[in-house]
């Protein structure tokens, strides 16, 4: 009997090894095998190609569609500085992967009070071009970090409200300024834009960011006896054709359609040689 009972044991024993070994293989092949039901209605499994497992990447969607905003920095502007009003709305449009459409339009009003001038400049401006997504996203994440061109034109009307006269010698201190009121209008300006920005999800659908330009003026269309000092979209002229921008956006992705991203394949034979 005892040695009946030390046979039991160990046959048991045994047995469970060999349960507990076959479910880790199971677990193990589990990600190279896929269910079938046959004919009869008994499941089965069928062991997938090697080319097959060795391709299996987890497979998402990207999703394509426009967002629309505007530009917080000039909407607020107004609330501290009474000598600007101004508005613009931003958008762009997803077409691959890294490229969007992007484009701004907007309104101006500003007075601008130098040593020796005083004027006002209004007209509206339109922007267009491309942004180029540099930041490779994980999972769901829809971030963008860009780099961008953009074309630009204006048109608009200045004002000379009040000037100094220049005095080389001014013994006498600086002489009053002068009523004007002289109007410029019909002026027009365009513009090549270098645009660098980021825009993050904060909420779902909704982004926040902003973004750094650089202008270079293409064309101005100057006054007789004015020069256009500032103008609205390209912002204040610096040796006559440079200037610089900034904004911050607040703007709503509207999907319109998805695209599944296609998955790269891995081999683990060529994987495993390196």
């Amino acid at each position: 009997m005892k040695y009946f009972f030390s046979i039991c044991l160990v046959l048991s024993l045994s047995l469970a090894q060999a349960q507990e070994t076959t479910t880790l293989n199971n677990v193990a092949d589990s990600t190279r095998t896929a269910p079938i039901i046959p004919d009869n209605g008994n499941l089965k499994t069928v062991k997938l190609p090697e080319e097959v497992q060795d391709t299996l990447v987890p497979v998402k969607t990207d999703r394509y569609g426009l967002r629309v905003g505007v530009d917080l920095y000039k909407l607020t502007r107004a609330l501290y500085d009474k000598d600007y009003k101004g508005i613009e709305f931003v958008g762009d449009y997803r077409l691959t992967k890294k490229y969007f459409l992007a484009a701004e339009i907007g309104n101006e009003n500003k007075t601008t009070d130098d040593d020796r001038l005083n004027f006002t400049t209004k007209g509206s401006y339109l922007k267009g071009g491309f942004d180029y997504n540099a930041y490779e996203n994980w999972l769901d994440m829809e971030n963008i970090l860009s780099i961008g061109l953009r074309y630009g034109f204006s048109t608009f009307n200045q004002e000379l409200n009040s000037y100094k006269i220049y005095n080389s010698n001014p013994y006498f201190g600086e002489g009053a300024a002068l009523p004007s009121g002289e109007k410029f209008n019909g002026l027009t300006a365009s513009w090549i834009e270098v645009v660098a920005g980021i825009k993050a999800k904060v909420f779902d659908n909704v982004f926040a960011g902003f973004s750094l330009r650089l202008n270079r003026l293409v064309s101005n269309k100057k006054p007789g006896n004015f020069d256009n000092l500032y103008i609205p979209g390209f912002n204040r002229t610096y040796d006559g054709d440079f200037g610089v921008g900034f904004n911050y956006t607040v703007t709503y992705f509207i999907p319109i359609y998805k695209k599944k991203v296609v998955p790269v394949e891995v081999n683990k034979k060529s994987a495993t040689k390196k």
